[in-house]
């Protein structure tokens, strides 16, 4: 997390003390880094700019329109996976043929508004989807600039829920029927498929998938114009991972290295798909301890962050890295190894509010001496954090501030309770 920094045992956001910020917009608490933001976005464009990549920021990793508008001010385009997300990016000010709109599951009413807007490419997962748009797209006029997403059946590479890349799973069409689905609509009018799109899953750790799935999908480029289509786009997807425990995350320029030969052997457009890698370590999450509580041989340290802010510790059994803002005096600040014995430090897990035994942002955790009214910091939270966030146990969602040097500005206020009843108010 390359612009959080602890000054004499302070924790900073760029030179902005992270009590400031709390004491200023309360907890639980997003604080973004815009110099991460951009520092990994400009990572990922030099990495790959022998080709000269179109990068979409995935939104669905995090939404905020601020987080948006900087990205597109920034030379990137939009990846949505919904209805939702495509008014995001036209709201941030996304130029149309800067989107691709992928997820396995859009309604006529997502295609006519993406073709109304003459987005750039959609990602079709499967052959009924593929002749859905060629229908809708028909009955407008139009025709739709499509890119067939592969599963290319690799082994497993990172958590079941989210390796989207192996036999059987919900993604893509099957690289043993792609090639039927893609013949079985040549001459359509309602679709022109101009790429091949895959993604791997996430967060990812080694460049390896990424060259086999690459390989086979230089092949299927290969046959894919043999049938006839105009194939001018290679979608590599996203997923790269992040450091959540130490530093063991590739960078950039290792995936380009095995991506940016394929595609320059494909003759393609490249388009990446990252979000967790632009936002996930731009971003904590700040939380209030409430109470110390012992029980049956074990500690808990409570919070007011819970599973409905950040539910990834419970969903996906993430580890986040988690300490104290102003550590007291004789801790290392922050240590090196977070899940190695610390001298002084007492085992607990780190719980919220809400009433399910599953509240969880940590279990088992070293961590200093604690008390009331201290500030935690929940590191590398900045992806698949607000933008999972709900509202169970009618807990308003939290605040979003985003940094830029000693500046600080609020970008999403925090929900108030009238927000929870307003829509069954209206009725």
């Amino acid at each position: 997390m390359d612009h959080f920094r602890y000054r004499d045992r302070i924790l900073h956001c760029e030179d902005v003390p992270v009590r400031t910020l709390a004491e200023a917009y309360g907890t639980p608490l997003y604080v973004y880094s815009t110099a991460t933001l951009l520092h990994h976005l400009r990572q990922l464009q030099q990495a790959f700019a022998a080709v000269d990549p179109l990068i979409c920021y995935s939104v669905k990793t995090n939404g905020n329109l601020a987080i948006c508008r900087l990205m597109v001010e920034n030379g990137a385009g939009v990846d949505v996976t919904s209805g939702g997300e495509l008014f995001r990016a036209l709201t941030a000010g996304c130029r149309p043929d800067k989107i691709v709109f992928a997820g396995v599951g859009k309604t006529d009413a997502e295609f006519r508004t993406a073709l109304e807007n003459n987005i750039f490419l959609f990602n079709v997962e499967s052959e009924d989807e593929l002749l859905a748009l060629a229908d809708v797209a028909k009955s407008m006029g139009k025709s739709a600039n499509v890119a067939l997403r592969v599963n290319p059946d690799l082994p497993p590479k990172t958590h079941v829920k989210t390796d989207t890349s192996v036999k059987g799973v919900k993604f893509g069409l099957d690289i043993e029927t792609i090639l039927d689905a893609a013949r079985g609509v040549l001459g359509n009018p309602g679709v022109k498929i101009v790429g091949l799109h895959m993604h791997l899953g996430s967060p990812i750790l080694s460049t390896q998938p990424y060259k086999d799935g690459a390989a086979k999908g230089l092949t299927l480029v290969e046959q894919l114009r043999a049938q006839g289509h105009p194939i001018g786009v290679l979608n590599m997807g996203g997923g790269f991972g992040i450091h959540y425990r130490k530093q063991e995350a590739q960078p950039a320029a290792a995936f380009a290295e095995v991506i940016v030969p394929v595609v320059q052997k494909a003759k393609c457009r490249l388009v990446l798909e990252p979000g967790r890698f632009i936002v996930g370590n731009a971003g904590l999450l700040v939380s209030r301890v409430l109470y110390n509580k012992e029980t049956g041989g074990k500690r808990y340290v409570i919070q007011d962050a819970a599973m409905n802010d950040l539910i990834r510790p419970t969903l996906y059994d993430s580890f986040h890295r988690i300490w104290p803002a102003e550590p007291p005096a004789g801790f290392l600040a922050p240590p090196e190894d977070y899940e190695a014995d610390i001298p002084g430090t007492v085992k607990q897990d780190v719980v919220g509010p809400v009433c399910e035994s599953g509240d969880f942002l940590a279990k088992g955790r070293a961590l200093p001496p604690l008390a009331r009214g201290d500030l935690l910091a929940v590191f590398s939270a900045g992806a698949y954090g607000m933008s999972m966030s709900s509202n169970y146990n009618s807990r308003p969602r939290a605040a979003e501030v985003l940094v830029d040097g000693d500046k600080h500005r609020l970008i999403r206020r925090r929900e108030t309770y009238q927000d929870l009843v307003r829509p069954e108010v209206e009725v």
